[in-house]
């Protein structure tokens, strides 16, 4: 990657690592899908008046709004508000890591090479290590129906990368360049509908309303950082790698999540981070290096060293 676009995807990464804490303060006051409705219309307006359309087709627009705010949003968040603790939502979305190239090799036609697969490896073992730790004495508290819906939120996160990549070849085909951030913007008008639709499923009206006259500072704090930070900024960021870079490059980078999700909810939710969770740390770290390690320009890089 080149190193502008390195310094965007390290402040991504951070964004989305305290994310998941301000997701979890704002389920504190707000049920999971009026706060994934808001996110979203606070997402949209008043951005859609200043942002053009993006130049695709509207199917791509919904289905991306689908698989993303719906799909992974809405299995996310209603998984947290059950009982699925921070630091473990952030680590379980990282599936998608895995997914994505899988998906990508499918409909893409992109290709695995060994490095990739070996770092795919190394960081799933980091992953299991995090994972082991920080569900030690724990896991039986929290409720089989929130682990289930936390691990169907990384294929419609996967599926939603394969959505943009589609988007963004056929507009390149038409000697065109897709507008991500206006890809973002516009798939939020899709979300709000079905997602309103879940909460009066999952509560009662009074319910609602009672939300929305008693917002806290906390929760419009939440719906604001969720909204402008993780949304329009995060996905903004994210597609424009997927467009610029293979999934295989691009997909494990939200790796390194966890490493902030579990460092914020231990500063803000008190969730503890134990020696066995920094190791695990590391080796994500490592694997991270690994996928992303290009022997090409190293070696050109130590040729040139030595031309001096």
């Amino acid at each position: 990657m080149k190193k502008k676009d390195v310094l965007l995807a390290l402040l991504l990464v951070t964004i989305w690592g305290v994310n998941f804490t301000v997701i979890k303060l704002g389920l504190g006051g707000v049920p999971s899908m009026l706060l994934v409705a808001l996110r979203y219309l606070l997402t949209v307006f008043p951005a859609i008046f200043f942002v053009k359309k993006p130049n695709t087709q509207w199917r791509y627009i919904i289905l991306y709004g689908l698989t993303v705010g719906v799909g992974q949003f809405a299995c996310l968040f209603y998984a947290m508000e059950i009982g699925m603790p921070a630091g473990i939502a952030s680590i379980v979305l990282q599936i998608q890591a895995f997914i994505s190239p899988v998906l990508a090799m499918v409909f893409l036609n992109e290709k695995l090479k060994i490095r990739q697969i070996t770092g795919f490896i190394i960081a799933s073992a980091g992953l299991v290590i995090i994972g082991a730790a920080n569900t030690a004495g724990e896991i039986g508290s929290i409720p089989f129906t929130a682990i289930i819906l936390n691990l169907m939120a990384p294929f419609f996160w996967a599926a939603s990368n394969i959505v943009a990549r589609i988007a963004s070849d056929k507009a390149a085909a038409n000697g065109e360049k897709l507008d991500m951030f206006s890809l973002v913007v516009w798939s939020g008008l899709i979300p709000p509908i079905p997602v309103l639709g879940l909460a009066l499923i999952l509560d009662t009206p009074q319910t609602i309303i009672n939300a929305l006259t008693n917002l806290s500072g906390i929760s419009i704090f939440a719906v604001i950082y969720l909204a402008f930070g993780a949304t329009l900024f995060g996905y903004g960021v994210w597609n424009v790698l997927l467009g610029k870079y293979p999934m295989s490059t691009v997909a494990p980078l939200p790796l390194t999540v966890p490493v902030i999700a579990l460092l914020s909810a231990r500063i803000v939710l008190q969730e503890q981070l134990s020696g066995m969770q920094w190791l695990g740390v590391s080796v994500i770290l490592a694997g991270l290096i690994i996928t992303n390690l290009n022997p090409e320009i190293i070696t050109k890089h130590l040729k040139a060293k030595q031309k001096i």
